[in-house]
C-alpha cells in the first residue's frame, strides 16, 4: 500500500495556473569513472533517480525507472495521475528492472526515486531511498521526504543525533530501493502539499547532501532568484567539498509566468548527454579503487539492505 502523508497546507485564495520553471544538472564527479544517477523534466514534473553504487548496472536501472516514467507521463495530464496511478508508475518502473535483471550481469541492479508531480493547487512528492526533495516557502526551507536508510532508522531510534548522521560510516546503506523485487514499489511514499506561487523545490541525490550540512544546501538553495544560476551553485559547491559520489540536482520554481518544459533526461538517463564542463573546481582524476576496496564491495546482504559506496566501472548493457 503507498505510503501517504499529508504535508502541512497553507489555504490560498483563487490563484492563477501555476507551473514549473526548472534547470537540472548531473555530473560524474571527480572520483567517480561513470555516472550512475539519471534526472528528467517535462510538463508538470520533475525528478532523480540514483543508481546504486556497487551494483552492476546502476546506470541502467536509473535510465530504465527513467525511461518508463517519461513515457507514462509524458503528453498525461497529470490531474488525471492520483497515488494510485503514481503509484502503478512506479511499480511499471519497477516491473521494468526485473525483467533487465533477467541478464546475469545485471544481478543486484538498483535505484533510489525521488519524484516532483504538480496537478492544479497541489504537488505530490513520490520517494524511495536517499535521495531527497527540498522546499523553501517564504523564506524558510525544510526537507520534505524522509530517508530511507540505516542511518535515519538510527536517527528515528535515538541511537545517532541528526548533526552526527552526515558523518556516520554507514551513511551509504539503503534500507528501501526499486530493484524489480516484486514488493519494492510498495514501498513507495506518497507525500502531499499545497501548490503555491513563490514556492522553490530542490530533488538531488546523495553525492550533493552527503557532503554539504543541510543548512548549506538551504542556503545555497535561497541564495539566488534564478533556478539556473542555483543549480551550478549547488554543484559547485558538492565538488568544492570533495564529493566522492555522482552528483544531481533539479532545481523547480512553482511560477505563474511559466512556459511549457520541454521533456529531457540528463546524466545516465540520455547516453548522448555531454556533461558541461565545470569552470569553478579543479576536476582531479578519478580514483582507482585498490583491491581492498573491491573485496569490501558487498552490495548487499540477505536482509536487502544496499550499499550505495561503491560503484562498478565495466560497460553495462542496455
Amino acid at each position: 500500500m503507498t505510503a501517504r502523508q499529508e504535508l502541512p497546507a497553507t489555504p490560498d485564495a483563487a490563484a492563477p495556473a501555476l507551473g514549473l520553471r526548472v534547470a537540472l544538472r548531473s555530473i560524474t564527479g571527480p572520483h567517480r569513472a561513470s555516472n550512475q544517477d539519471s534526472a528528467g523534466v517535462g510538463e508538470g514534473f520533475a525528478f532523480v533517480a540514483d543508481g546504486v553504487g556497487g551494483h552492476a548496472g546502476g546506470d541502467v536501472a536509473s535510465r530504465a525507472v527513467s525511461e518508463v516514467l517519461i513515457a507514462g507521463l509524458t503528453g498525461r495530464d497529470l490531474h488525471d495521475v492520483d497515488d494510485d496511478a503514481l503509484q502503478g508508475l512506479v511499480a511499471d518502473a519497477n516491473e521494468e528492472l526485473a525483467q533487465r535483471a533477467r541478464d546475469p550481469r545485471l544481478t543486484g541492479m538498483a535505484t533510489t526515486f525521488t519524484g516532483l508531480f504538480c496537478g492544479a493547487d497541489a504537488v505530490r512528492v513520490a520517494h524511495i531511498g536517499d535521495s531527497r526533495a527540498y522546499l523553501v516557502r517564504d523564506g524558510a526551507g525544510t526537507r520534505v521526504t524522509h530517508d530511507d536508510s540505516y542511518v535515519q532508522l538510527l536517527v528515528d531510534s535515538g541511537l545517532l543525533e541528526p548533526e552526527d548522521a552526515w558523518l556516520h560510516p554507514q551513511r551509504n546503506l539503503i534500507l528501501q530501493s526499486l530493484a524489480g523485487a516484486a514488493d519494492d514499489a510498495t514501498h513507495l511514499a506518497v507525500l502531499h502539499q499545497d501548490c503555491r506561487e513563490g514556492d522553490r523545490w530542490l530533488l538531488c541525490s546523495d553525492g550533493l547532501t552527503d557532503y554539504l550540512l543541510e543548512d548549506e544546501v538551504l542556503d545555497l538553495l535561497r541564495s539566488d532568484p534564478d533556478v539556473e544560476a542555483v543549480a551550478d551553485a549547488l554543484v559547485a559547491a558538492a565538488l568544492d567539498a570533495d564529493t566522492h559520489d555522482n552528483v544531481t540536482v533539479v532545481v523547480c520554481d512553482v511560477v505563474a509566468d511559466w512556459e511549457p518544459v520541454e521533456t529531457r533526461v540528463v546524466g545516465a538517463a540520455d547516453p548522448d548527454w555531454v556533461e558541461p564542463p565545470v569552470d569553478t573546481v579543479a576536476m582531479p582524476e578519478a580514483d582507482e579503487p585498490d583491491e581492498a576496496d573491491e573485496a569490501d564491495a558487498e552490495p548487499t546482504d540477505e536482509s536487502g539492505v544496499t550499499d550505495e559506496s561503491t560503484e562498478t566501472d565495466e560497460t553495462d548493457p542496455d
